[in-house]
């Protein structure tokens, strides 16, 4: 398709994180944007204020009359109202990643895949070579703190670091060059019925890695075919990987170790254990593509992070609040751990709203292990985003096989008074729902209890 014809394009789920990064690249050529999503979420709003049409309601009637394109996301029922009118139309549709891997089929194409760990990895290597004389264009699943957006833009770069999402095998549209896998954990078992099905279509990624490319995975991935190298935070296994890791004033020092050569006293102040892992691989993409040492050196001590990727609102002697996206057991796990390794000694209070009725009940005891982990764990209804409830898959299920010491059923209305009914330490907000519709009240009921312990500089809002 030759997008340079185009003049009105229409998106169904517009506030998507990857739809949004699309509809803002579109906009930035020239073309006329609107769309439907169900929610007016703050990124919507944002997109309003871009320039972009956008309504909430399914209604045939408000579609635009001159549309030439439609592009929709898979995560929208398949009986939505105007994605059934659209289908009956001449009118081009096409599906989010099909879009993405016909825009960067010309570019060198960074394409980082993986359960979790994904979004920051892109966005570190996105920040590393922005910063540096590289520059690239990258599509991003969350929003970057440094550039305040899911896109960035270069007219220079023909370099697109791109997250490649495993979900509804979107990522199969794609066009690596540099491919990057980060984890291979069970999930999304509604879309591919196993783990072993799963790991087929990443193998199936590899595959399409180009001529001349290149493969890095974490060491102790599953094998998926190709010539990986490895990276890892220390195993010296691996092919990169970190040594004398340590915390001082509040900043990651590492040493960065590669097969021909080290880099000391690297610094980081971005939080969370297992993101200097991605720190690693992020180095190695951003190196490899022609970054210098210096100028890495440089962006890894100015990365902000990814707003609700392990996002520090609140930090003082007496009170911290973060707010993550974790919405699979590996990523609490890792989530809670990297709190516990920055924190150590204090009470850790966590809300949690599970995502999916599929993936709480397929991961019930993974999720129930890695949940009582916390001291005290505030458990939210369960959000079911596409999907129908499922008899028997109930918050109360989960909470009856947690173990924390103190476990509490909330909702998101009575969610304030139960946090006025408990001693807060450190309080983390996890889930991949809209349980970041909660954070602004949160963050303003902490600073009533606080008195005058905040120090401004450590208070951030979003």
């Amino acid at each position: 398709m030759n997008f340079n014809t185009l003049n009105h394009i229409y998106f169904i789920g517009i506030g998507g994180i990857g739809m949004s990064a699309l509809a803002r690249f579109f906009k930035s050529q020239g073309k006329i944007i609107s769309g439907y999503d169900r929610v007016r979420t703050p990124l919507c709003e944002e997109l309003e204020r871009e320039g972009m049409a956008i309504h909430y309601t399914e209604n045939i009637n408000l579609i635009p009359k001159d549309i030439d394109l439609v592009i929709y996301t898979p995560a929208i029922p398949k009986d939505h109202l105007e994605f059934v009118f659209l289908q009956k139309t001449n009118i081009p549709i096409l599906k989010r990643s099909e879009v993405l891997g016909l825009i960067t089929q010309n570019m060198i194409g960074v394409c980082v895949a993986g359960t979790h760990g994904k979004t920051t990895i892109t966005t570190m290597i996105a920040h590393l070579l922005t910063q540096s004389k590289v520059k690239c264009n990258a599509f991003l699943g969350g929003i970057s703190k440094n550039y305040n957006s899911n896109l960035i833009l270069s007219e220079t770069s023909k370099i697109a670091v791109i997250e490649a999402d495993e979900f509804d095998r979107s990522f199969l549209k794609l066009h690596p060059k540099i491919a990057v896998i980060s984890s291979v954990d069970a999930d999304h078992l509604d879309i591919y019925g196993s783990k072993n099905a799963m790991e087929e279509n990443f193998s199936e990624f590899v595959n399409l890695i180009q001529n001349g490319g290149f493969l890095f995975q974490k060491y102790g991935t599953p094998n998926l075919g190709g010539t990986p190298n490895f990276y890892h935070l220390d195993d010296p296994n691996a092919d990169y990987y970190t040594k004398n890791l340590r915390v001082e004033n509040g900043e990651y020092h590492f040493d960065f170790v590669a097969q021909n050569g080290s880099w000391n006293d690297m610094v980081m102040t971005y939080p969370g254990l297992h993101n200097v892992e991605n720190a690693v691989i992020a180095i190695v993409i951003a190196y490899m593509l022609g970054a210098t040492e210096t100028e890495i050196r440089e962006g890894l001590k100015t990365f902000a992070g990814i707003k609700r990727r392990f996002d520090v609102h609140i930090k003082t002697d007496k009170l911290v609040y973060i707010d993550d996206y974790a919405h699979h057991p590996q990523e609490i796990e890792a989530c809670v751990k990297s709190v516990r390794n920055l924190f150590a000694n204090r009470k850790i209070t966590g809300i949690f709203q599970p995502h999916l009725y599929t993936r709480t009940r397929d991961f019930a005891d993974e999720f129930a292990k890695s949940l009582s982990l916390l001291d005290t764990l505030i458990l939210l209804d369960i959000y079911p985003a596409r999907e129908l409830p499922i008899e028997g898959v109930t918050s109360e299920m989960l909470l009856e096989k947690c173990t924390c010491s103190t476990k509490i059923l909330a909702t998101k209305t009575n969610l304030i008074d139960i946090l006025k009914t408990q001693p807060l330490d450190v309080l983390l907000t996890m889930g991949a729902g809209d349980i970041d519709q909660v954070v602004n009240p949160i963050i303003e009921y902490l600073k009533t209890i606080a008195g005058g312990c905040f120090d401004s500089a450590l208070l951030r809002s979003t």
